[in-house]
């Protein structure tokens, strides 16, 4: 799940983490507002799930209150289309209005989880406020790293080593070592996936800052933090990723045309690989779960065809938990229910399949069904073209 910059920087704030003074207007008279009352010049910042936002118009300087107004009202309703966004761009509901910071110099900051390690890493760079991809694939000697101890975190020698590599000294380099120190706390618990800052700032006169806050969190762990979970914005998600979540569907558009049915994470990753490799895009992960019911699969049909990118529907199901005639008999009521028109490819395998291939045949509908998961893949594919 993802937050929005002026949650995460009272995040930062509450852990210990300096943030620029600030606060979250709706309105272009809010705006003035706030501006007043931090005096001197700020920032206006589009509030949206999405990197980019300066370039796209997204972010605008305000020397007093009239000119925050201003750029407020420029900013609210516009819909921002960055490289993070969908083609059509998201509407800004709100911005972040806070006092402008004398920057001398731009870092960057991060921790996530290495998977390839097993363990959390903190990244850094005095490559501040560019994009990190590019640093990583161009000069990757210009990122530093340290892998936190399962149990003993970030541990401060591992801190001063990241300050020291960003050639901050004497009170500054103090600063951004407790800084480090404190996010990583927060990053752990909070259960997040993702905490970045970029830039984190040395301003003139001599604070370091986290300019810009981004937090990710693991949404398996939602359960322990409601606080985190109240901060959702479903404006900002894809409305057929929120629908899905209402039925415990793990959901996640994607481009292609070829929507798939699958139950557990790992099939649905090795049906989009096959999908991918018989020629076509898949239009979607989505995972039933292992024992579905009728309504989950009911809803799972309905959400693939809400999608008018999907021309085919893949059914790919190891009967397990899941047995092969409950989900015949789930994807005849549904399609019956839901007056379906689009073809529909069945592969399953497991558990009475022979039962569920002969309430399939004896359905009346007209279903395409597959040997295996090769099989289907091309047979859905073929579908979706023709």
């Amino acid at each position: 799940m993802k937050i929005h910059e002026y949650q995460a920087k009272t995040l930062l704030r509450d852990s210990g983490v300096p943030v620029p003074g600030g606060d979250v207007a709706r309105t272009p008279a809010e705006a003035r507002a706030i501006a007043q009352r931090l005096g001197g010049r700020v920032v206006v910042k589009a509030q949206v799930h999405a990197g980019g936002r300066g370039k796209a118009g997204g972010i605008k300087l305000a020397d007093d209150p009239s000119a925050a107004e201003g750029a407020a009202r420029q900013i609210l309703g516009m819909r921002l289309k960055t490289p993070q966004t969908p083609p059509e761009g998201i509407e800004v509901r709100a911005v972040l209005v806070e006092g402008a910071s004398a920057v001398e110099r731009e870092l960057y900051l991060s921790m996530t989880l290495d998977r390839a390690r097993g363990s959390h890493v903190v990244m850094a760079s005095a490559a501040g406020g560019m994009d990190i991809e590019a640093v990583a694939a161009r000069t990757p000697d210009k990122i530093i790293r340290a892998w936190a101890h399962p149990a003993l975190g970030v541990q401060a020698f591992q801190a001063r080593h990241l300050a020291y590599g960003l050639a901050l000294g004497g009170d500054q380099f103090k600063q951004a070592v407790a800084l480090i120190r404190n996010l990583f706390e927060l990053y752990v618990a909070r259960d997040c996936s993702l905490a970045e800052v970029n830039p984190l700032v040395v301003t003139k006169d001599g604070r370091v800052l986290a300019l810009d806050a981004k937090l990710d969190f693991d949404d398996n762990a939602l359960s322990r933090h409601p606080d985190v979970l109240a901060l959702r914005d479903v404006n900002e998600e894809d409305p057929l990723d929120v629908e899905a979540s209402k039925y415990g569907l793990n959901y996640i558009k994607l481009d292609g045309n070829v929507g798939c049915m699958v139950n557990g994470a790992g099939l649905a990753m090795a049906t989009m690989d096959i999908v991918k490799l018989a020629g076509g895009e898949p239009a979607n992960f989505l995972d039933v779960g292992g024992g579905a019911s009728p309504e989950q699969i009911e809803n799972a049909f309905r959400i693939l065809s809400s999608d008018p990118r999907v021309k085919v529907v893949f059914i790919n199901v190891f009967g397990g938990i899941l047995r092969c005639d409950r989900l015949a008999a789930g994807v005849i009521a549904a399609i019956k229910k839901l007056g379906l028109r689009l073809p529909v490819v069945v592969r399953m395998e497991g558990t009475n399949v022979e039962l569920g291939k002969q309430m399939l045949a004896e359905s009346g509908l007209a279903l395409t069904t597959a040997d295996d998961m090769g099989d289907g893949a091309k047979k859905a594919v073929a579908l979706a073209r023709g």
